[in-house]
């Protein structure tokens, strides 16, 4: 590496450096409603479909995909 790389480098991440990000002020209280039993029923539904019938169906087929064609 030659002389000057090191104060290319410093030149451009001098400004990444300079920049301050503001921290954010969170503060958690209790929920203003509860959730119902149906909302939870959606939700957890929703994500069985979402992730696991997906990644079922690949361990199911598996042995399909494995052949060659």
């Amino acid at each position: 590496m030659s002389v000057l790389t090191p104060l290319l480098l410093r030149g451009l991440t001098g400004p990444a450096r300079r920049l301050l990000v503001p921290r954010a002020q969170v503060h958690s209280k209790p929920p203003r409603e509860q959730l119902g039993t149906m909302e939870i029923a959606v939700a957890i539904t929703s994500c069985f479909v979402s992730f696991l019938l997906p990644s079922g169906w690949v361990l199911v087929h598996l042995e399909n995909y494995k052949k060659p064609e």
